[in-house]
């Protein structure tokens, strides 16, 4: 329930274009994942790294085939220096090292490939996901913390792009290397070549145990990372806080705590992935063994040569390799996997409706009709019916207990967050002497959305600045603004102080304007809010850290300089009453 007190305000009224939504589409809606939709997701961002991918599959099949051909050297080399066959011991070491140079030049480059456009597909993918929490809804991302997040955009990003440009490829390499190794000895040996595959169906079978295992043994272990690096996030920022209440051991035992878990799963990993490879590795073993036996046994009957045998044990490993490399790739790939559900569990996030900028002419009122919102389906209506017409050009004050719902409204005039039940919409006025009709819902408007949000300007409670210099953090108003412009938004916000300092604009922030008092951040926000060209202005608590003079100075300069703007503002201070010609009183909604 709203009591309100109003004081008569003329407006005329004007049409406003009506808006043209563009939606983003949703990639994936599942909340289970399976390796389908990995595949389908993983594919979709590939294009952003295919070039480093391609690069990356052409130099490693050009190794494999200079491989083979240093090894078809070699035999012929050992056959010619024990007089098995003819030739030009010379000629063929002369090839054997081109091949080697080759070989060199080609690691060089895919080293090279690695270090320049591994590090520009990695930042592409990172401002891609960032981008993407800018373009979410405001309450979409709240579910997750912020170290969390951080961690996802970080260390997973930076999983899968070494998937997709790294682990990939070398599963396409490892193929190729398998099969043409395996034709190649087949050719010389038929018995001897299945003799090394014995062990192939054990691989197999191991490598879908272990994926399976692994992955969810994964899952554990990042989560337990985010959780860590929420802690020491946390504790950081509310560093004070911590110390005050002398709760330092505390969140150290926390932080503990969620370590010695990381611990356990970390060791459950580890012992996991040493049982499987062992197993592995003795199959292949065996498997060596046998074929070294059977080609010395032919060896000593005279049907094959020396040079052969040597091409025998150097193909038998260049089959092995491949499975032995792919199963040092498994950890990588499920970790990859898990890094994928973790990102598309952010893709997921419902984005903002996108539409072109609505730039509003002349004056514009804010209306809500019969609005109510709730943050929870289960939850009490914050704003329950709520109907009020902020007039184009008025200077509307906010009051209310807390909880009443203040802060809420200002969110759902800029869009972070739609109405439950209702409408609210913005809707324009001419000044030109024809006045707003008597009956307020025959003016036309226009439903509020984010497309509306760069007519409004808005100054939120606390610190908001962001580290860098005055300038910068002025600049994040209006990026085209002046020196002078600057100059002229820091005196109307009552913050000269930044003229005395010894680097004026250039003076130096740390995080939330660390080197400031809470009220020189707060005038400093006002000026960058100044600075923002817009139609509505929102103040939420924005002169709670200044004194009842500076306040009221502050207060006839925003009044003078918005004079044809409706300026919002909610506060606790009876005194900005003085100030307004229209006030709200809002009530806490019982649950």
């Amino acid at each position: 329930m709203l009591q309100t007190h109003k004081t008569n305000n003329n407006k005329s009224s004007c049409d406003i274009p009506p808006i043209s939504n563009k939606y983003l589409k949703m990639r994936i809606n599942n909340t289970k994942y399976s390796f389908k939709h990995i595949a389908a997701w993983l594919w979709h961002h590939h294009k952003k790294c295919r070039i480093q991918a391609v690069f990356n599959v052409v130099v490693g099949l050009a190794q494999v085939v200079l491989g083979l051909l240093g090894v078809d050297t070699i035999r012929s080399l050992t056959d010619i220096a024990t007089k098995a066959k003819d030739g030009d011991i010379i000629m063929s070491a002369a090839l054997l090292a081109t091949i080697f140079l080759l070989e060199l030049l080609l690691h060089i480059a895919s080293t090279w490939i690695a270090a320049v456009l591994g590090v520009k597909t990695q930042n592409i993918m990172q401002q891609f996901f960032f981008n993407q929490m800018l373009k979410g809804k405001w309450n979409g991302i709240e579910k997750y913390h912020s170290g969390d997040v951080l961690n996802r955009l970080f260390g997973d990003v930076s999983d899968i792009v070494k998937l997709m440009t790294d682990v990939l490829p070398t599963t396409v390499i490892v193929v190729f290397q398998f099969t043409a190794s395996f034709i190649y000895l087949y050719s010389m040996d038929s018995t001897l070549a299945y003799i090394v595959i014995l062990s192939a169906p054990i691989f197999i079978l191991l490598s879908r145990i272990y994926f399976k295992k692994m992955r969810r043994i994964v899952r554990k272990i990042k989560d337990s990372n985010s959780a860590i690096q929420s802690i020491i996030q946390e504790s950081i920022q509310h560093k004070m806080v911590i110390k005050v209440l002398e709760q330092g051991g505390t969140m150290v035992g926390k932080l503990e705590q969620r370590q010695g878990l990381l611990r356990k799963q970390i060791k459950a990993r580890a012992k996991f992935s040493i049982f499987s490879k062992s197993l592995v590795n003795l199959g292949f073993a065996g498997a060596y063994l046998i074929a070294l036996v059977w080609g010395l046994f032919q060896l000593q009957e005279g049907i094959v040569t020396m040079g052969v045998l040597m091409a025998f044990t150097q193909l038998v490993n260049r089959i092995q390799r491949p499975m032995l490399d792919f199963a040092r790739l498994l950890p990588v790939f499920v970790n990859s996997m898990t890094s994928c559900e973790r990102l598309m569990e952010l893709e997921e996030l419902p984005l903002e409706n996108e539409a072109e900028p609505i730039v509003l002419s002349n004056k514009v009122g804010i209306r809500f009709s019969n609005v109510s919102y709730q943050y929870t389906e289960k939850g009490r209506k914050v704003i329950n019916n709520f109907s009020h017409d902020f007039k184009p050009g008025s200077f509307t004050a906010i009051l209310g207990e807390t909880g009443a719902g203040k802060t809420t409204l200002i969110r759902l005039i800029l869009t972070l967050i739609s109405p439950t039940e209702g409408k609210a919409e913005a809707y324009g006025c001419n000044d030109n002497g024809d006045r707003t009709p008597a009956n307020p819902a025959s003016i036309n408007g226009i439903e509020l959305s984010p497309a509306l949000r760069n007519n409004f300007s808005y100054i939120p409670q606390g610190n908001t600045l962001f580290s860098g210099t005055i300038r910068e953090n002025l600049l994040l108003g209006n990026t085209n603004a002046t020196t002078k412009e600057m100059h002229e938004a820091l005196r109307l916000a009552m913050a000269d102080f930044v003229f005395d300092l010894p680097n004026g604009l250039d003076t130096k922030c740390a995080e939330q304007g660390g080197g400031l008092s809470e009220g020189q951040a707060q005038r400093i926000a006002i000026a960058r809010a100044i600075l923002h060209p817009c139609k509505v202005l929102l103040l939420d608590e924005a002169t709670s850290a200044l004194d009842i003079e500076t306040e009221k100075k502050l207060l006839e300069n925003i009044k003078q300089h918005f004079h044809d703007s409706t300026i919002i503002f909610v506060t606790h201070r009876l005194a900005v009453v003085d100030f307004t010609n229209d006030t709200i009183t809002m009530i806490r909604q019982k649950a």
